[in-house]
């Protein structure tokens, strides 16, 4: 079989035959319904063409409840089923409905047990996500799985079975490639599909662990995606946190480092030594990434955006994320976490950053947007929108985007375009303070 992973299920229910060999972990897997609403022919309602797996609709009916009731009444320990049926019930299951979470959690006890090669359940969720892009279950199964891997003493264990890399480093770049690759088909198969982006930014913090070089591809190779989908805020969102996480190794750790060296000059020790020596190579990069220069490119971006797509909510509230950004740099205001969202590793849930002042400050100055009868309702004043005020900025970058606003209006002719860039200048205005 080479690299190949081979995984066999079938169904011993009428009209349901031969049985179907599925090959998970070959490029280009996926898994559909052929609209069939009766069976016409006296054939097995499964094909199986070029690795893509069609199942005819009229089956599903018969299908599904036979391998449902078949999981719940071993569950319920009324029928017996020996390892090799489990995991062939599961997997037909879960390709009708990875949404039912007994079956998820009948294959972690099996990975467990080491009945189960914990690589083929991500094969698994790989494929019922072409047919269910957004399944949280599938997803929460995913991380699951990963936290399996990435365990101590689980990579070389399974590097021992050939189905890994050699190096540690290697096959966490080959796993962190396969995640990245998932997540796109994902996110390209349902639109503004948070639960793929949620779980890209995952793996960029438990299996990338954030490093510059990572979070530079990440921003090079979503690029052409946001621009392919210019309202799809989850995608924009996914690169705000780039830009985020960025500036944090970058700036953060640079005064980390500062603290760690003056520490190091008052009690000298030659470990001490070697750790500063290590940290400073390992900063080296992370000080030489042009963070202005990769601010105003995205800047750049999003205006040539907004003007061959006008009338797209989703750039013009990047465009304010890259604008703060902006400003923290050159005015040293506080980051903010508006585009930092964690998956928590103990219950498998997405959970709400906390948001520090500066993002309160921020989500209020955006309510300009609703300055006309949503504000009057909640008793919007002038005096509540000089309090928002941030204090005045350098008069360089807010003379830009008010003349790049007025440009705008000046030549659109889209209603929305127009509403959005008011709206956007309103903000300037109480963001700015001028």
């Amino acid at each position: 079989m080479g690299h190949r992973e081979v995984s066999i299920f079938f169904c011993v229910i009428p009209g349901v035959r031969p049985p179907v060999t599925l090959l998970l972990g070959t490029p280009g897997d996926e898994i559909g319904l052929i609209p069939c609403p009766e069976a016409r022919y006296n054939r097995s309602p499964i094909v199986l063409v070029e690795n893509k797996l069609g199942v005819e609709s009229w089956c599903v009916k018969f299908l599904l409840p036979y391998v449902h009731n078949k999981l719940l009444l071993y569950r319920q320990r009324k029928q017996w089923l020996n390892k090799d049926e489990l995991i062939d019930i599961t997997c037909t299951l879960l390709l009708l409905n990875p949404d039912f979470t007994t079956a998820w959690n009948v294959r972690k006890e099996l990975i467990l047990s080491g009945t189960l090669n914990p690589l083929k359940d991500l094969h698994l969720g790989k494929l019922a996500l072409t047919k269910f892009p957004k399944s949280p279950e599938t997803w929460i199964h995913r991380r699951w799985v990963l936290q399996q891997l990435i365990q101590e003493n689980s990579l070389p264990s399974l590097a021992t079975k050939g189905n890994l890399g050699a190096a540690p480093v290697e096959r966490i770049h080959r796993l962190v490639q396969e995640e990245m690759n998932v997540c796109s088909e994902a996110a390209g198969r349902y639109p503004s599909n948070y639960n793929a982006w949620s779980h890209r930014i995952w793996v960029l913090q438990h299996l990338a662990k954030l490093t510059v070089k990572v979070l530079l591809d990440e921003l090079s190779s979503t690029k052409y995606w946001v621009s392919m989908h210019v309202s799809d805020h989850s995608g924009f969102h996914y690169r705000q946190f780039l830009l985020n996480s960025l500036i944090r190794r970058t700036v953060t750790d640079k005064n980390i480092l500062v603290q760690k060296q003056v520490v190091s000059e008052q009690n000298p020790s030659p470990q001490k030594e070697e750790e500063s020596a290590g940290t400073e190579a390992a900063c080296a990069e992370e000080q030489s990434v042009d963070l202005p220069g990769r601010l105003d490119e995205e800047m750049e971006l999003c205006s040539e955006l907004i003007d061959n797509y006008p009338g797209h909510e989703t750039l013009w509230c990047h465009r304010r994320c890259v604008f703060y950004l902006q400003q923290h740099l050159s005015n040293k205001l506080p980051l903010v976490n508006t585009s930092v969202s964690s998956v928590d590793s103990s219950d498998e849930s997405l959970n709400n950053s906390h948001h520090s002042p500066a993002a309160s400050h921020l989500a209020q100055a955006m309510d300009v947007d609703g300055l006309n009868e949503s504000s009057s309702k909640h008793g919007y004043t002038q005096e509540t929108k000089r309090l928002k005020r941030a204090p005045v900025q350098d008069s360089l970058g807010p003379e830009m985007e008010y003349q790049f606003v007025d440009k705008v209006l000046s030549t659109c002719r889209d209603v929305d375009q127009a509403r959005f860039a008011t709206a956007y200048r309103k903000w300037l205005v109480t963001f700015l303070g001028q």
